[in-house]
């Protein structure tokens, strides 16, 4: 990138807040995908709204691409930027600016992390939901951009629905306010779903205000397990037609059961093809009626043991197994490709066979985790990339897996996003008039295409 238009940034967010040597480039040339990298020409952090907006102007009249960056825990490299562009990141624009009992929302910044909104609005009796898996070090602002899911999405839904305004900066410099803290609003086009999930590719959010509920009073949590993976697949069918809609319903097979026990220690089997991880939370009497109905549908489906955790830790030590799912699958080879295909609850056994066959027929480890309850489930591919034979072998089977989900009625992302790593499947899911819409939308928004290039498209 050009000196002299370093130097311009850097007037804007400070000397110590730009980033343009080659070892604080190359950390900013990954995210959490394998195999893409791509160094950026500068990285800025800027400490506001302003700053933001200024570097914005600056870039959109320089033709020079923008690319919003969090934590880096994208899954679909959505926040590598192009070799000369430039990254804004948001780890100083931390705030919880403000939370509002009265109206049940709380406004923050962008960079603020997941995990300590759940800490602030918990300490007064309140619930912000979405807990995606990486809520520990993920941001606000790349929960919003990418529609981030987690544990809770069966029952309280994903980052979507809980998004009542957004605050932000567009391609071009200027502010966009959308939504609020109305509950109702119908005036024009209803922007704020448009804007959630759009990837950092049509605007830069600095500022995002959610609905908050009344933290539950109580929860269960309970892991049943099955010597078959097709029982732990029917029971969830089973208990959501029982009209039972538990606040996490998880799946895991044997590849990852064994991976997670041989990391965490946490007490998981090692003789069974699959575990179901379940909590019921809500008012007392009816979350006792709930797990008793769980309990007794796990048996009825072929359940072989059934635990209730008897305290808050022993709780807690289930839900860290499923969280580390990821991290213990990633400890036995050097690429980790983990991929979020989703389908119909109802297809989710056909789904889990079309995985199973597909790593056979390919010769590749294929370990399965993932949100069964809302069919959102996680084939995870432990490879290596450098033995480009076995890269090859393992985007073949996931070509598979995708087509089928396709063909279920299902997607090809639940809630990591298209990024660079799905482009391709896209067309395949909605079509050239779909791909027609949504480049209109883009040209409508980023005329110059500056904002992230190279994604979803």
């Amino acid at each position: 990138m050009n000196p002299s238009f370093i130097k311009e940034l850097q007037a804007i967010v400070g000397q110590q807040y730009t980033l343009s040597d080659r070892e604080s480039l190359a950390v900013y040339g990954y995210d959490a995908t394998p195999e893409l990298e791509s160094r950026p020409g500068v990285v800025l952090m800027p400490g506001s709204s302003d700053e933001i907006a200024r570097i914005m102007r600056l870039c959109h009249g320089a033709g020079i691409s923008v690319t919003p960056r969090g934590s880096g825990t994208n899954l679909s490299g959505g926040s590598i930027a192009g070799s000369e562009g430039v990254v804004v990141q948001t780890s100083r624009l931390n705030r919880i600016i403000e939370v509002d009992e009265e109206n049940l929302t709380a406004t923050v910044e962008p960079g603020v992390i997941t995990s300590a909104l759940h800490r602030e609005v918990e300490a007064r009796g309140l619930f912000y939901p979405p807990d995606p898996g990486s809520m520990n070090i993920s941001t606000m602002g790349g929960n919003v951009a990418e529609n981030s899911g987690g544990l809770r999405g069966l029952k309280y839904g994903v980052t979507a629905n809980y998004v009542m305004g957004l605050e932000t900066i567009l391609a071009d410099g200027s502010l966009l306010h959308t939504g609020g803290k109305v509950v109702k609003d119908v005036a024009g086009y209803c922007l704020n779903p448009l804007l959630v999930s759009s990837e950092g590719t049509l605007g830069f959010f600095t500022g995002i205000t959610v609905k908050l509920i009344p933290k539950p009073q109580v929860k269960t949590t309970m892991l049943a397990h099955f010597p078959e993976m097709r029982q732990a697949a029917l029971t969830v069918s089973a208990i959501i037609a029982a009209k039972v809609i538990p606040a996490t319903l998880e799946f895991l097979d044997k590849v990852t059961i064994k991976c997670v026990e041989d990391y965490a220690h946490v007490g998981l089997p090692l003789d069974v093809d699959a575990v179901l991880l379940i909590e019921v939370d809500g008012h007392p009497v009816v979350v006792a009626e709930e797990a008793a109905a769980v309990e007794a549908i796990c048996r009825k489906h072929g359940c072989s043991f059934f635990q209730t955790a008897k305290n808050a830790d022993e709780a807690l030590n289930l839900a860290t197994a499923r969280r580390t799912a990821l991290s213990a699958l990633a400890r036995l080879k050097p690429t980790t490709i983990l991929e979020d295909a989703t389908v119909p609850r109802s297809c989710i056994a056909a789904m889990l066979k079309v995985i199973q066959d597909s790593a056979k027929k390919h010769n590749v480890t294929i370990g399965t985790f993932g949100h069964a309850g809302d069919g959102n489930l996680h084939p995870t591919c432990l490879t290596d990339e450098r033995d480009k034979d076995e890269i090859a072998r393992a985007h073949k089977a996931f070509d598979e897996i995708f087509d089928a989900a396709i063909s279920m009625g299902g997607t090809i992302t639940g809630e990591h996003g298209v990024g660079m790593a799905k482009k391709k499947y896209l067309p395949r899911l909605v079509g050239e008039s779909g791909i027609r819409v949504m480049r209109g939308i883009k040209q409508a928004f980023d005329p110059k295409g500056i904002l992230n290039p190279g994604k979803i498209f």
